[in-house]
C-alpha cells in the first residue's frame, strides 16, 4: 500500500467561535503543538503513508500557510488551496495532487487530532480486502427527527425585568416530528480509505453534493465497508469539545501560549 492522506482543513470554524472559541479550533493548542500539526502527524509517522496533502481555507488561505506552512513543510506535507463551500471542493482540490502511483487515499478531518493509531491500522488492513473502508460506532441513543426551525420559549419572570434579563435562561426548542429506528444505523468517523482510482472516478460524476466521500462511492454503486470506529475519535466543534480531547491526549495548554492568553 502506497497511502496519500488528504486533510480536510478548510473549515472556517464558524461553530466554534460562535460558541466561544476566539481562533480557529485547528490553532489550538494540544501539549504545545496545534491541532492541524497533531493530527498530521497521525499519519507522517505511519509506514504506509507515501504523501500528505493538507487543503486549506480557501479565503485565508496566505494567512493559513503563514502560520502553518513551516511545520508542515518540515512534515514533508504539500497544502493547497481548499473549497469555497462545500467539503466536496476541498476533497477535489487536495485529490489533485495525490502522486499517480499512490494505490490509496486517505481522508481525514483536520479537527479529529485524538485518532487512535489502532482504529487506523483498522481500516488500513481492511483497506488491503476492500476498495472502500470507513469507521463507524454503533449508535448507542435513542434518534429523533426534529423540525429544522427552533423557537425560544420566554418566560415572563419579574426578576428578568429587574437583572436586565439576567435571570432564568430561555430555552430554545425544536419540535419532534419522528422516532428514527437505530438498528443498524452507525455515526460515521475519519479516515475514510479508498482505492485511488475508485475514488478518482468517484470525483468525476456530475452530482459531488454529500457530506462525506463514501456517499460518492455509494452513489456509483459500489460497496462501502465499515469497520469498528473508536469513540475518542472525536471530532473538535466546540470550545467543550478541545478539553476533552486534551484529557484523551493527556495533554494541557502549552505554559507559553497560556501567559500569551493572559496578557
Amino acid at each position: 500500500m502506497k497511502l496519500a492522506v488528504i486533510i480536510a482543513a478548510a473549515g472556517s470554524s464558524s461553530r466554534y467561535r460562535e460558541a466561544g472559541g476566539l481562533r480557529s479550533k485547528l490553532d489550538e493548542d494540544l501539549g504545545g503543538r496545534p491541532v492541524l500539526q497533531r493530527t498530521v502527524e497521525l499519519f507522517s509517522k505511519l509506514d504506509e503513508t507515501d504523501a500528505i496533502i493538507v487543503a486549506g481555507p480557501h479565503d485565508d488561505y496566505d494567512e493559513f500557510v503563514g502560520r502553518h506552512g513551516d511545520k508542515l513543510g518540515l512534515l514533508g506535507v504539500k497544502v493547497c488551496k481548499g473549497g469555497i463551500n462545500h467539503r466536496w471542493e476541498t476533497v477535489q482540490a487536495a485529490l489533485e495532487l495525490v502522486p499517480e502511483d499512490a494505490t490509496h487515499v486517505a481522508v481525514h478531518d483536520a479537527a479529529r487530532p485524538a485518532t487512535p493509531v489502532e482504529m487506523i491500522a483498522r481500516v488500513l488492513a481492511a483497506a488491503e480486502r476492500h476498495d472502500a473502508v470507513i469507521p463507524g460506532i454503533d449508535v448507542p441513543d435513542t434518534l429523533k427527527r426534529v423540525s429544522a426551525d427552533s423557537a425560544v420559549e420566554e418566560e415572563v419572570d419579574p426578576l428578568d425585568a429587574i437583572l436586565s434579563g439576567a435571570g432564568k435562561p430561555n430555552a430554545r426548542v425544536r419540535k419532534v416530528e419522528a422516532t428514527v429506528e437505530r438498528t443498524n444505523v452507525v455515526l460515521v468517523q475519519t479516515p475514510q480509505v479508498f482505492e485511488r482510482a475508485l475514488l478518482v472516478r468517484a470525483y468525476a460524476q456530475d452530482d459531488l453534493s454529500s457530506t462525506d466521500d463514501a456517499s460518492l462511492i455509494e452513489k456509483l454503486g459500489e460497496p462501502v465497508f465499515v469497520v469498528e470506529g473508536d469513540a475518542r475519535n472525536m471530532k473538535i466543534t466546540k470550545p467543550g469539545d478541545l478539553e476533552l480531547v486534551r484529557r484523551i491526549l493527556g495533554v494541557g495548554k502549552s505554559r507559553e501560549r497560556a501567559v500569551h492568553k493572559r496578557f
